[in-house]
């Protein structure tokens, strides 16, 4: 009688136990639910904060999107690869100086986790003139980006040329 009590008792002390962690990970689950939610949110924030800086040719913010660890690759159409956040910035300090550009920019799709995102966006980018007449071209731009110290930045920023007017 004793024997049976004591298995009883050990029963229902494991089971007591499982609902417990069952509970515990449901809540654990809800927590990273949210934590998903968020770290999308933060990612996303950051690319359309990088895409804006772009559009308005804000340095300083554009610079606020970079990794603070000074690591990046620019990889655009007919160039060699710039390397770190110096020569990104660079290459935009140049390029925001030339007049009468304009960019449209959407974001087509995402991939994130937990450290390491990825963005595809269509940029449009147009002159009223060159060489005499309108010019534009579309690209496909695709940024990876680094979560450090619980922030996104970017990390690469690789360009194709889709569609363009002929040079």
């Amino acid at each position: 009688m004793k024997k049976n009590i004591s298995y009883k008792l050990l029963f229902l002390s494991l089971l007591i136990i499982g609902f417990s962690s069952c509970n515990i990970k449901q809540k654990e689950s809800e927590k990273n639910k949210i934590s998903k939610v968020e770290n999308e949110k933060a990612f996303t924030s950051l690319i359309l904060k990088h895409l804006n800086a772009v559009q308005n040719k804000d340095l300083n913010t554009l610079k606020s999107t970079m990794s603070p660890k000074g690591n990046m690759e620019l990889i655009q159409p007919s160039s060699e690869i710039v390397y770190a956040v110096d020569g990104f910035m660079k290459f935009h300090q140049e390029w925001f100086k030339v007049p009468n550009w304009t960019i449209n920019t959407k974001i087509l799709s995402t991939d994130i986790g937990d450290k390491f995102g990825v963005a595809t966006t269509e940029f449009l980018y147009k002159e009223p003139e060159r060489n005499g007449k309108p010019y534009f071209n579309r690209l496909i731009v695709t940024y990876a980006l680094e979560k450090i110290d619980n922030n996104w930045y970017i990390i690469k920023d690789h360009a194709s040329s889709i569609e363009k007017t002929i040079d």
